[in-house]
């Protein structure tokens, strides 16, 4: 007789006295189950069982779950109805886990290594053994069943698991029930400070450990809670949350209700590059969440991971932040760089052009633009599509201006070189690349940065559509989303996306292969040009999409 039977049995007689209609135990079992494989599509493949020390996959955690009696008293408790809610707070918190921080320290447990002994608990007496041990016992305290590390839940040996769990760890951390933080380096009794100088801050995969979970907790070496504080959740904690903000200059409230939708790609970036990791490819792979990226992680394909993981943010929005570094070259594509360390640069901004200077630019811009000339400017800017990428080809649009000479001005510096452009005179920069002096190679400066030209600071959304080009009668009332700011005219507002256009900005230099396609000059500084000023005319400005190796 199967457990099914003997329960649907044991109603019988009660329900015959009683004379009601009753929910059948299959029909509650049924809704059960549905919950229970919901939970389990968004949590980790394998767990520890904290109790016995084991691994246990989806389908063992089930076995424990209806064995146990949280599953007979849930059944006995829907006689009546099937209480959904109900059923999703008690599977929910018997399928809670706990997740493991920590930096590696060497040869940790492996999945192997735990499978072998068939639990933790008789592992070999080592310390990083005694970590994972003292780690389960932390997530039993808390009144936990099930704890995850990524030491020895990962069978690393099946490339299939290893690419689902790499891919899915974000998910995992974010629908975690806490995430335990091990700082090996920080005695006890810890001070502040001992976290944001552990080497946990250093390593590309902690960044995600740190941002995604809503409950975390940091203990030091001797696995007291850090700075004593015992607190529900260290993420409430306003001291140890200011020392995380000021470390990683990112706002407390945003670590605390972190998504990744909240940081703007450079800024993702920044952080990004104060992180290091010991295999190449995780130096991509640890920030596939944050990114919200969708590359396959392939153990083998070394610094093209990184390359993969830049061309897949310019393919998913257009967005040319990436291209805004100055250093080595990646083999990828010379318009990416070779290591994210880059980003720790603040990239050029231009000043903003606002109130008087945004007037007297407009004023001298009328004097020699008409509005069908204004007009015709900014259609084309507005036309070009977003970047791209096809394979490993960037397709870059861009404003171009042509190198007319090449020199090195001083001898004595082999990587000073002097260019004449057309449209912004001399341009100096510094670079290792050695471009050639002599010879048909001809040098183009871009300017790729169109979303601050189109941007309009009166708060009104450009377009090609006539009504956005009509003057408006001085007694018409602004669109509601455009209430608080001033009203102008259609040639003003035009203009003054030419003004952003003329200002100082970072260029990019490329030099044109003999099939038209280019490659980017790298560069040890930015290059920062003057710009065109007011001296703008329609045919000084040339809009391109180029292809760039």
């Amino acid at each position: 007789m199967t457990m099914l039977q003997v329960i649907e049995r044991s109603y019988d007689p009660a329900i015959r006295q009683l004379g009601k209609i009753y929910v059948s135990p299959s029909e509650t079992i049924a809704t059960i189950d549905s919950v229970v494989d919901g939970i389990l599509e968004d949590c980790p493949l394998v767990v520890i069982d904290v109790t016995t020390g084991r691994l246990c996959d989806g389908l063992e955690r089930i076995r424990i779950f209806k064995a146990g009696p949280i599953f007979k008293e849930l059944i006995s408790s829907m006689m009546k109805e099937v209480d959904d809610e109900h059923i999703l707070r008690v599977v929910a918190g018997f399928f809670g886990y706990i997740m493991f921080s920590h930096a590696w320290q060497g040869n940790e447990p492996s999945f192997q290594d735990v499978n072998a002994v068939k639990t933790v608990w008789d592992l070999p007496d080592t310390p990083l053994n005694e970590k994972l041990r003292s780690f389960c016992k932390e997530a039993r305290k808390l009144g936990h069943y099930w704890a995850w590390s990524d030491t020895c839940c990962i069978d690393k040996s099946t490339s299939s698991i290893l690419n689902r769990s790499l891919t899915s760890m974000y998910k995992w951390y974010a629908n975690s029930a806490a995430m335990l933080v091990f700082l090996a380096g920080a005695a006890h009794p810890s001070k502040p400070g001992d976290l944001t100088r552990s080497l946990w801050m250093t390593r590309a995969w902690t960044l995600q450990e740190l941002l995604s979970p809503k409950v975390i907790f940091f203990y030091d070496s001797e696995w007291k809670p850090y700075l004593g504080d015992t607190s529900a959740n260290h993420k409430e904690s306003p001291v140890i949350m200011q020392e995380l903000a000021d470390a990683t200059k990112i706002p407390r409230g945003t670590i605390v209700t972190f998504s990744p939708d909240d940081l703007g790609v450079r800024e993702k970036l920044r952080i990004a590059s104060s992180r290091n990791a010991t295999v190449e490819e995780d130096v991509a792979y640890s920030f596939i969440g944050i990114f919200k990226s969708d590359i396959r992680p392939y153990y083998g394909e070394g610094s093209d991971a990184l390359g993969h993981l830049l061309e897949e943010i310019v393919a998913r929005s257009g967005e040319v932040a990436v291209l805004a570094w100055s250093g080595k070259s990646s083999s990828y594509n010379s318009c990416l760089p070779d290591s994210l360390s880059v980003y720790s640069q603040t990239p050029y901004s231009p000043p903003s052009l606002e109130g008087e200077e945004m007037e007297r630019c407009i004023k001298k811009l009328r004097d020699k633009l008409s509005l069908e000339e204004a007009r015709s400017i900014r259609d084309r800017i507005n036309r070009l599509p977003p970047a791209r990428f096809a394979t490993r080809r960037l397709h870059l649009p861009c404003i171009t201006f042509s190198v007319r000479s090449l020199e090195k001005p001083c001898r004595d510096d082999e990587k000073l070189y002097r260019a004449r452009v057309s449209g912004l005179g001399h341009v100096e920069f510094t670079t290792a690349d050695h471009p050639s002096l002599n010879g048909p190679q001809k040098f183009v400066f871009v300017h790729p940065w169109l979303d601050h030209i189109r941007r309009s600071d009166s708060g009104f959304t450009w377009g090609d559509d006539s009504e956005s080009d009509t003057d408006r009668d001085s007694d018409e009332v602004a669109p509601l989303h455009a209430v608080s700011a001033p009203q102008v005219d259609s040639y003003t507002r035009v203009l003054e996306i030419i003004a952003r256009l003329g200002q100082p900005f970072n260029a990019l230099l490329l030099a044109q292969q003999s099939n038209g396609t280019y490659k980017r000059v790298a560069t040890e500084d930015e290059i920062v040009v003057s710009g065109l000023g007011t001296n703008i005319t329609s045919n000084s400005i040339r809009v391109k999409v180029l292809e760039i190796l």
